[in-house]
């Protein structure tokens, strides 16, 4: 198997994330697990696709979803594109796979209201992790960053002459994105008190634990759902529905489909477009008030 070689490929050549390589890995050592386990099978670089559609079956039966296993799937298909690639084998036996059909995912995103309620009706503390999680919402709502790119901002990342913040985005492609005025201050405020931390660990990064070590991912989205949770009645309270929530307001207030591209580090324009969905109400009721033929 050639798996190191692959995860090597996936850093170095196709520049995918560590969290998106680990996950690929771990699909991948845990569909060779089943063919040991099942089919004494020792390398699934000569697995065929019956043994694959097995695999397929057990996860279902396991109670996965069709998403997530098309998930696993998918990142076993990439191993095979990459064995064919290097010339290790001829053909992949995910050739003639057909994806299992999914629900069509639709989040909610937060209403103006719920925001608003965030920032007027909580009321964050004064010590420094109360600054930092204000801030974390403020950033990713006037931003629309991902929680990967957020825990990732460096100290030298914010430009305070420009009031712009650089974030790496997939595949290490880089960003400039605008701050909003308001969100100088609070950044004043949070480096006030983040200057007066013991035992920092990771100096170069914006946001961190108390213990002075770079914020995680968990970290982050337990700081949405905590404070989400005080106004908002929704299922989902996460930092990708607070980024949903950000393209959805700005096209709601008539912001341009490719800029909202630019800014969330889309790289085509039908990602966004997903976000079109929420805006057909509003849409709807812009085209009546304002349509000459509307006699209502």
């Amino acid at each position: 198997m050639f798996l190191e070689a692959f995860t090597d490929y996936l850093k170095l050549e196709k520049n995918y994330s560590q969290h998106t390589v680990t996950a690929y890995k771990k699909d991948i050592e845990r569909f060779a697990g089943f063919c040991f386990k099942e089919f004494d099978l020792a390398d699934i670089d000569e697995a065929h696709y019956p043994l694959i559609r097995s695999w397929i079956v057990q996860l279902s039966e396991s109670g996965l979803s069709n998403r997530t296993i098309n998930r696993k799937i998918s990142s076993l298909n990439a191993y095979y594109k990459f064995l064919q690639k290097t010339e290790q084998i001829v053909s992949s036996p995910l050739k003639m796979h057909r994806a299992l059909k999914t629900d069509k995912k639709v989040e909610v995103p937060f209403s103006e209201k719920e925001m608003e309620e965030v920032f007027r009706s909580i009321p964050f503390e004064d010590d420094f992790e109360g600054q930092r999680d204000r801030l974390i919402i403020e950033i990713l709502y006037a931003t629309g960053i991902r929680r990967t790119e957020l825990v990732n901002i460096k100290m030298d990342d914010i430009n305070y002459a420009n009031n712009t913040i650089k974030v790496l985005g997939k595949r290490r492609k880089e960003r400039i994105l605008p701050l909003l005025p308001s969100i100088s201050s609070l950044l004043l405020s949070y480096l006030k008190e983040r200057s007066y931390l013991k035992n920092i660990q990771d100096e170069t990064y914006l946001f961190l634990t108390k213990g002075g070590r770079k914020v995680y991912e968990t970290l982050v989205y337990r700081t949405i759902n905590k404070y989400f949770s005080l106004v908002s009645p929704k299922v989902k309270k996460s930092p990708h529905v607070l980024r949903h929530t950000f393209a959805t307001h700005l096209l709601n207030k008539g912001a341009d489909l490719n800029a909202v591209k630019e800014l969330l580090g889309h790289a085509s324009l039908a990602s966004t477009q997903v976000y079109t969905h929420n805006n057909i109400a509003e849409l709807k009721k812009a085209h009546l008030k304002a349509h000459p033929r509307n006699k209502t």
